[in-house]
This record gives C-alpha cells, sequence and structure tokens, in this order.
C-alpha cells in the first residue's frame, strides 16, 4: 500500500527533504509541532515497529543516526531534542509507514498530557 510517505521518498510528492541515502529519508513535518520538527522514515515501506524484522536492523539503526547527525545539523544537540515513534492507533499512530519525529529548539515540557 503506497503512502504519502513513500510517494515523497519516490519523488511523487514534493516535500521538504533534508537527508536521503539509500536507507532512510528525512524531510520537515507540515504539520511542525516546534522549531525543528522532522520526519525520518526508511525507504522501504514498513507500516508499523511491529513489522520490522531482523533484515531491518541496519535501517532503524540509520533512523537513530540521521536524527542524532539532524539534530547537531539543527543546532539543537546541545540543549536536547525529543525522539517520537508512534504505533499503531493508540501510540497515535497516524500514517502507516514507519517514522520516527526528530522535536527541538525550544522545551517540550512532559513527554504525556496528564
Amino acid at each position: 500500500m503506497s503512502t504519502i510517505f513513500s510517494k515523497i521518498v519516490s519523488g511523487e510528492a514534493n516535500a521538504d527533504i533534508v537527508y536521503q541515502d539509500e536507507l532512510v529519508t528525512a524531510f520537515r513535518d507540515i504539520s511542525a509541532r516546534a522549531p525543528t520538527h522532522i520526519l525520518i522514515v526508511p525507504n522501504k515501506a514498513i507500516p508499523t515497529v511491529d513489522d520490522l524484522t531482523e533484515d531491518d536492523e541496519q535501517v532503524a539503526g540509520r533512523m537513530f543516526l540521521v536524527a542524532s547527525q539532524l539534530a547537531r545539523e539543527e543546532g539543537i544537540a546541545e540543549d536536547g531534542y525529543r525522539l517520537i515513534v508512534n504505533c499503531r492507533e493508540h501510540g497515535g499512530q497516524e500514517v502507516y509507514h514507519l517514522h520516527m519525529h526528530l522535536i527541538g529548539g525550544r522545551p517540550l515540557g512532559p513527554m504525556l498530557a496528564r
């Protein structure tokens, strides 16, 4: 099943891409919740974190390494940032193509609303 993220990876849909290699693509979220809000997605369509297999170990690791690199490039690494991966409906996943949110640039407050 094709998602908007698959279309961004393939170039069929426009996005502000900040990083792309053979495993992952990173682009700015159009509904940014902070000064820096970047989505990091595997180029291969993987619906949820529960759909990762041992064959996906390299892509999962690459997502974290790219997040760290982009945090430094965005100037948010020193003060801190948040990485979020939502899984399925109760986890708040809206697009069923695995993705990591890199969020920072201001104090983010508690992780969950009380």
